[in-house]
């Protein structure tokens, strides 16, 4: 099959900005000859791939079906261009971690400094998204790997390369305004209060709201946020009950209780995991051999 990039390369760039106008400044050329280049492609495939109007362009089924393929395709070239340019002047080529900003606070942040200290030229890129939103960008191929919360429904086994650590998560609240020191609390009991955690596009919602389930009670949460540290100001000045990782907690606990639970709450671990279907470059080989040489360690290690 001959193979027009160029073609899928205007494509690419309609189908992202929805704008015929914008992809032409990106790529230079002029708005005619986008236009041009997508009836070309359309011909070629038999399939109208946008809707035009006056106001807007629109994806047509076939052309979201069609991107679903090219981006992809896209970021893996994008991807090999800067390892190869990146290889010539800094020898390793670039790190790009996808990870939370809860797990790249409390975690990664030491080893990201053992490996600057070892590798001072290697760019180091972030890509901060949920456990679950990481996932998606490692099958995207927009990141080398990613570190996230395990389990996730959504994380393909064969990924997996490193479990660096084991963790648990805690209900926390301030006694001044929940009176429960020294008390075993049953689930049950806790949903007469109100119950603060991530939202529902976070592996620890996954959790919760599947624990709750295999005790045949429904959660309702109260607040749902982004930030663990948020929801940890907010059980300080008594507006509910936070669940979070026990590594989020400092030291200093003084205005805080950790409730303990009737219910045994199951361990989960921080995962480590590449694409296993590209050549994993040579800085994610560093990079995962640091983790390696660290061991599985307790995130005891890790609090303020």
């Amino acid at each position: 099959m001959d193979i027009n990039y160029e073609l899928y390369k205007v494509f690419y760039y309609v189908a992202t900005s929805l704008s015929f106008s914008d992809a032409s400044k990106k790529l230079f050329i002029s708005q005619s000859a986008v236009s041009q280049s997508i009836k070309t492609l359309e011909k070629k495939l038999g399939q109208s791939l946008f809707i035009r109007s006056t106001k807007k362009v629109q994806l047509t089924p076939a052309g979201s079906l069609l991107l679903k393929h090219v981006e992809p395709a896209m970021n893996l070239i994008s991807r090999g261009e800067s390892q190869l340019l990146d290889s010539g002047t800094l020898g390793l080529g670039q790190l790009h971690i996808g990870a939370s900003d809860t797990i790249c606070r409390y975690f990664l942040l030491p080893y990201l400094k053992q490996f600057h200290k070892a590798f001072p030229n290697v760019p180091i890129k972030i890509t901060n998204a949920t456990s679950i939103q990481c996932v998606n960008l490692l099958d995207q191929r927009k990141v080398d790997l990613i570190v996230t919360n395990f389990p996730n429904t959504h994380l393909n086994h064969a990924y997996i390369q490193k479990t660096v650590c084991n963790f648990s998560d805690v209900f926390v609240a301030n006694p001044a305004y929940f009176d429960f020191e020294d008390q075993e609390i049953p689930f049950e009991q806790l949903q007469q209060y109100p119950i603060m955690m991530l939202d529902r596009n976070s592996t620890t919602s996954e959790f919760l709201h599947n624990l709750f389930l295999q005790h045949q009670l429904e959660l309702l949460p109260q607040v749902e946020l982004s930030s663990n540290d948020l929801l940890i100001d907010m059980a300080r000045i008594g507006l509910g009950i936070a669940f979070i990782p026990d590594f989020c907690l400092s030291r200093d606990n003084s205005d805080l209780i950790v409730l303990h639970t009737k219910e045994k709450m199951p361990t989960r671990q921080i995962v480590v995991s590449a694409n296993t279907t590209l050549p994993v470059s040579a800085s994610t080989e560093e990079f995962l051999k640091l983790l390696s040489d660290q061991g599985e360690v307790a995130m005891e290690d890790f609090l303020l």
